[in-house]
């Protein structure tokens, strides 16, 4: 099983307390911590707005970040989860994923998705369209962004985007550009076109659920005469890990205790309720027994979340000691 970290960079509250000067400085020092193994990448998010409600917590722009750790790192990968494809131009973000792979010696992911926070969507000026005109903005977007990595140019006169010779020079130094990561789980659309495009999907850690979708992007293939089995499928998780049961009990209140004068009630316990109701909460047997089932439905990259992460590592670094070598190979 492959592995990747998710970065606090605010968006989930994951910086609040620590001073904005030190914002970068604590970012940077997870990331080379990620990076000195076993993870093979570091992840951030696509987002303007804090959750699970909007707060004036920090959260700092996705694609400043890659190309920050392009440049200040030197082997993990990088990459978004996810890039909304409605808050940049295709052609400009295609400009702006090859330059940060340029930087990086070629280690840019492409995360990207149709978006859903209507709140973020409407509060920046780009209205919400429908989730049918969003996943048509996907589908296009995905199609000029493959263009100008391959070929270096993109003409297109689409629904959503039109592209008429746009030129990108040069080209980004992964053959066909970053690999494609199409996230989300819609299962008419969205999984369409991941069997269409995507080298890598992300879509629910719930093992029905999972296996139920694994089975429609399948069909798809099967119907595009794509390989599904190209396909390498991902999931996120948020990760609350103890030596013992006490030690889980202390971290979830320690979760409860970080978010309780930051968002209203309601929302904390929603908040409270992701990490808690998370399959990868336990020691770390248990955790690994679950992400070892979840390999057998076909989940073989694991993109990690701890809440703690920007405060305290020793949660990384019991997974890293004690789940990660029982789920090798």
């Amino acid at each position: 099983m492959r592995f990747g970290l998710f970065v606090p960079q605010g968006w989930r509250l994951d910086l609040a307390g620590i001073d904005p000067a030190d914002h970068w400085t604590t970012m940077l020092g997870l990331a080379r911590h990620a990076e000195e193994g076993p993870f093979e990448s570091i992840w951030v998010y696509d987002h303007f707005h804090t959750v699970p409600v909007p707060t004036e917590e920090a959260t700092h722009e996705a694609w400043s970040l890659i190309s920050a750790f392009a440049a200040a790192t030197s082997t993990i990968r990088l990459g978004q989860m996810c890039t909304c494809m409605g808050y940049r131009n295709p052609a400009y973000l295609a400009k702006v994923a090859a330059t940060a792979d340029l930087i990086s010696g070629g280690r840019v992911e492409m995360g990207i998705g149709a978006g859903w926070y209507e709140h973020e969507w409407r509060a920046y000026g780009y209205g919400f369209p429908s989730a049918g005109d969003r996943l048509g903005m996907l589908d296009e977007g995905v199609r000029i962004m493959r263009d100008l990595w391959t070929t270096g140019t993109s003409t297109l006169d689409g629904r959503h985007y039109r592209t008429d010779g746009a030129l990108l020079r040069p080209l980004p130094p992964q053959a066909g550009g970053p690999p494609l990561w199409i996230a989300g789980g819609g299962e008419k659309k969205t999984l369409r076109i991941a069997a269409r495009y995507a080298r890598y999907t992300n879509f629910s850690n719930a093992p029905e659920e999972f296996r139920r979708k694994s089975d429609i992007l399948a069909g798809h293939c099967a119907d595009l005469g794509t390989d599904f089995g190209a396909i390498t499928r991902s999931a996120n998780f948020n990760v609350v890990i103890g030596e013992s049961e006490k030690d889980v009990q202390d971290r979830l209140a320690w979760i409860r205790s970080h978010y309780e004068p930051l968002i209203p009630a309601d929302a904390l316990e929603r908040a409270l309720g992701n990490f808690a109701n998370s399959p990868t909460v336990g020691t770390p047997e248990r955790i690994a027994e679950r992400l070892a089932g979840m390999r057998e439905l076909g989940m073989t990259y694991a993109i990690l979340n701890f809440a703690e992460a920007a405060y305290d590592r020793s949660g990384i670094d019991l997974f890293t000691r004690e789940v990660v070598p029982a789920l090798a190979g």
